[in-house]
C-alpha cells in the first residue's frame, strides 16, 4: 500500500496512528511543537507509549519552544524514557510505525504542518504513507544512520550541534 497524503489529511492519516503503535515509534522532524492528539498533548501520548514498554525515538533539528518544554515537563517519564537526538542537519520528516509502515513527507510536527490549523492558515504539505518494504527499509536506513551518528565524524556543522551524538 502506498497512500498519498495531502493538505489537511496528515493528522487523520498519520498522527492518529501514533497511539496504536505496538512496539516502536521513530520520529524524525526538523521542527516539533506542542501538538495535541485525541485532545492530549502529543508528549502525553508518547509518555503513555513509553509507560506501556514501547520504544519511542525522536530526532529533531533544534530545541523546541517554551510551550513544548512546558508540556515536556508535565511528563517526567519522557526525561528517562524518550530516546532523543538533536541534529541540526535533520530536515527529513519521517515517522516509522513498528518498523512496518513509514510516513515520508514534508510536514514538520507542528499544527501548521499537520493541517491542524484552519484551511486558510495551514501549510501546503505532501507525503506518502506506505508499508511497501523497499520504502520502509529506506526510511529506516536513513533514520538509523543519523541515529547512530554515521555522519558526525565528517560533519561540517559540528559547531552548531548542541548535543553531538558522537
Amino acid at each position: 500500500m502506498i497512500q498519498y497524503i495531502a493538505n489537511g489529511e496528515h493528522f487523520k492519516e498519520v498522527i492518529e496512528r501514533i497511539p496504536n503503535v505496538k512496539k516502536q515509534l521513530w520520529i524524525g522532524t526538523a521542527d516539533i511543537k506542542d501538538l495535541y492528539v485525541e485532545d492530549k498533548p502529543l508528549l502525553g501520548v508518547l509518555s503513555n507509549l513509553i509507560s506501556r514498554g514501547k520504544e519511542v525515538r525522536l530526532i529533531h533539528a533544534k530545541e523546541p519552544g517554551p510551550n513544548f518544554r512546558e508540556d515536556f515537563d508535565k511528563y517526567p517519564l519522557l526525561a528517562t524514557g524518550l530516546e532523543r537526538v538533536l541534529c541540526p542537519r535533520v530536515h527529513f520528516k519521517i515517522i516509522i510505525f513498528d518498523l512496518q509502515t513509514a510516513y515520508i513527507g514534508s510536514a514538520n510536527l507542528t499544527g501548521a504542518g499537520l493541517g491542524m490549523k484552519s484551511p486558510n492558515n495551514r501549510n501546503f504539505e505532501a507525503g506518502i504513507l506506505s508499508d511497501e518494504p523497499t520504502l520502509v527499509e529506506s526510511a529506516i536506513k536513513q533514520f538509523d544512520s543519523v541515529w547512530r551518528g554515521s555522519h558526525c565524524k565528517t560533519c561540517g556543522r559540528k559547531r552548531y550541534c548542541p548535543d553531538p551524538i558522537i
